[in-house]
């Protein structure tokens, strides 16, 4: 039995009825279940279409997504953006996205899609922020629904979604969880991980949450006036997430990127004095001087 609109909107997450929301629409079964779900729900919709001139159909596919919106009475805005081939791909495309499209765009992001972050963000060896991505996130309206029955839905409706053959490519590494790792880790398991995983990312959602209210203080503490004698008293944990915050890269259109973790810890060797200097990425380098931090700029290097 295919899910209804009813069924599935008990499980999203979406502003009151009347709310003007953008919606990030590449015309793919997510993209567009999103949106009939959105108008479901008696949202005001504007529909943001990025075409990254990267597929020989992607100008067909942005004309495709305009004329379902013409149809279903809906503003659309095409953004067009242009990606090199090469290294990082994705990730980069990712980036050119969402410095394209307004901040606060929804996205259709399901439950499957936050378990296979999690798990790409294990293989990164992440923390408790990369353990618990899009939870309680409100530009992923989706993320309790199961991408099957969102789908399911979408084959209900009269608008036929659309086709990225890159989605198979194992040349991505999203595509390999999806297609090899979490079958395997099902088999393994013998139930269906992705609840699974999605629960875990809740529980330490709320880990974080707590830490968060138990270093509220330390936000107003800044490198330019910490002492690292003070520092070097701090729990590990404590003085790793302040370092995490104080030593992000600016946005760049795709939000503040924090640092590794070996940054982190090569940051928390100069506060200890082990070493008095260390290179970090964007070209910075931090350095301990009198018991006190600077983080020198690119240009302050040169």
């Amino acid at each position: 039995m295919r899910p209804d609109a009813q069924t599935l909107l008990s499980d999203c997450h979406f502003p009151a009825p009347g709310t003007a929301v953008d919606l990030a629409v590449s015309g793919g079964p997510d993209s567009l279940g999103l949106l009939h779900l959105a108008l479901s729900a008696d949202l005001v919709v504007t529909v943001h279409h990025v075409d990254h001139h990267a597929r020989p159909t992607s100008g067909r596919d942005a004309k495709k997504v305009e004329r379902t919106c013409r149809d279903l009475d809906v503003a659309f805005v095409r953004h067009d953006v242009t990606v090199e081939p090469g290294g990082n791909f994705e990730s980069r495309a990712r980036s050119a996205r969402r410095g394209a499209m307004p901040a606060g765009v929804m996205t259709g992001h399901t439950m499957d899609d936050l378990a296979e972050t999690v798990l790409l963000n294990m293989l990164r060896g992440a923390g408790l922020d990369g353990m618990s991505p899009m939870v309680d996130d409100p530009t992923k309206p989706l993320r309790d629904v199961r991408r099957g029955a969102l789908h399911d839905f979408v084959a209900t409706m009269p608008f036929e979604a659309l086709y990225d053959e890159t989605n198979e490519s194992p040349g991505f590494r999203r595509n390999r969880v999806r297609r090899e790792l979490v079958p395997l880790m099902c088999d393994v398991a013998g139930r269906d991980v992705v609840p699974l995983l999605a629960r875990q990312a809740g529980l330490m959602h709320d880990e974080r949450v707590w830490l968060d209210l138990l270093s509220r203080g330390d936000e107003s503490l800044t490198l330019e006036n910490a002492d690292c004698r003070e520092l070097r008293e701090w729990p590990t944990a404590r003085l790793r997430r302040w370092l995490r915050v104080e030593l992000r890269l600016a946005d760049r259109g795709d939000g503040h990127h924090p640092p590794s973790a070996d940054e982190v810890e090569r940051a928390i060797a100069v506060v200890r004095g082990e070493v008095v200097a260390t290179e970090l990425s964007g070209a910075r380098r931090l350095a301990r001087r009198d018991q006190h931090l600077t983080l020198e700029q690119p240009t302050q290097l040169r």
